[in-house]
């Protein structure tokens, strides 16, 4: 296997964003596509247009950071996909060209205690394939149609894409559907660049990708991302609409394994504050007490 398809595709589309003016040069004419040509990323990055060629159609192993540099640069690329095009490198090279199937790590208890520990937000560890692998109770309230979604059933576990891509419900959900589907198309793409021989990653993109359109339209932009933070605006069956700000933090657990932990929170003092505490509230674990006579604590000195 190798991934000189995704080198292919990131950098042409990188290219096909940028126009002549945007860059400082002439716009030309008889551009039969959109974007700059190819001796013109040679140009302004400093190398021949042969080397760029040979470059564009996914030879990057061996390449030197300065050249990716140059590169980046010349392309306009933003900090998370200079990132990326550095990831796509240092995959290609020979030693890292061996398809694996990355074995699950179990986070420690420690993670489940401290997410546990959370109560006014909703907290949640996904993987790098946007699996969740841990929640507290408030994620998994606010997320309650994702837990009950036949893409969780089928699978045993919530993965975002496929809820987002697979069940119809996600529409009604995420009032930010389009926006939200992007987002996590975007961090797929950015996944895939670090590990792009991940067997489970890559059956994951196939299925979406046979099954949705609209992943298969938005796969084809190339687009990435690798932070992932904003406001989140969900219509919850039980709660309403929630207008909640959430934050993604790296959350290292294991030298093989890539994790972020997730926080969903609401401004204080609003409408929204008080809906995720109703939720919360619902949510929280309960005391059990006994109603059985022959069971319950007895009445005595000090007990009303």
């Amino acid at each position: 296997m190798d991934n000189r398809a995704d080198i292919r595709g990131f950098l042409a589309s990188r290219r096909a964003k940028l126009s002549p003016e945007q860059v400082g040069l002439p716009p030309g004419t008889r551009r039969r596509v959109p974007g700059l040509r190819r001796e013109e990323v040679a140009v302004l990055a400093g190398v021949s247009i042969e080397w760029y060629t040979r470059l564009e159609k996914g030879h990057i192993a061996g390449v030197s950071e300065e050249v990716l540099d140059a590169v980046a640069h010349a392309l306009r690329l933003d900090d998370e996909e200079r990132t990326h095009l550095f990831d796509l490198a240092r995959a290609a090279r020979p030693a890292h060209r061996k398809a694996t199937r990355r074995r699950e790590v179990a986070l420690a208890p420690p993670v489940q205690w401290m997410l546990d520990s959370i109560t006014m937000s909703a907290a949640f560890v996904r993987n790098g394939r946007l699996d969740v692998v841990a929640t507290n109770a408030l994620a998994r309230a606010l997320h309650a149609p994702m837990f009950a979604s036949p893409t969780t059933a089928a699978h045993g576990r919530a993965n975002f894409a496929r809820y987002h891509f697979l069940d119809p419900a996600s529409r009604d959900f995420f009032a930010d559907w389009q926006a939200g589907a992007a987002m996590t198309v975007a961090l797929l793409r950015a996944e895939a660049g670090r590990e792009p021989h991940d067997r489970a990653l890559r059956e994951l993109i196939g299925e979406l990708s046979t099954l949705s359109d609209d992943f298969r339209t938005l796969w084809a932009s190339h687009d990435v991302r690798i932070r992932h933070d904003g406001v989140k605006r969900l219509h919850h069956p039980q709660a309403g609409d929630l207008e909640l700000t959430f934050r993604s933090l790296d959350l290292p657990t294991s030298p093989r394994a890539v994790h972020d932990l997730s926080l969903y929170t609401a401004e204080p003092g609003t409408s929204h504050e008080e809906r995720l505490k109703l939720l919360a509230s619902w949510s929280a674990p309960r005391r059990r007490e006994s109603l059985d006579p022959l069971t319950a604590p007895e009445a005595g000195p000090g007990r009303n």
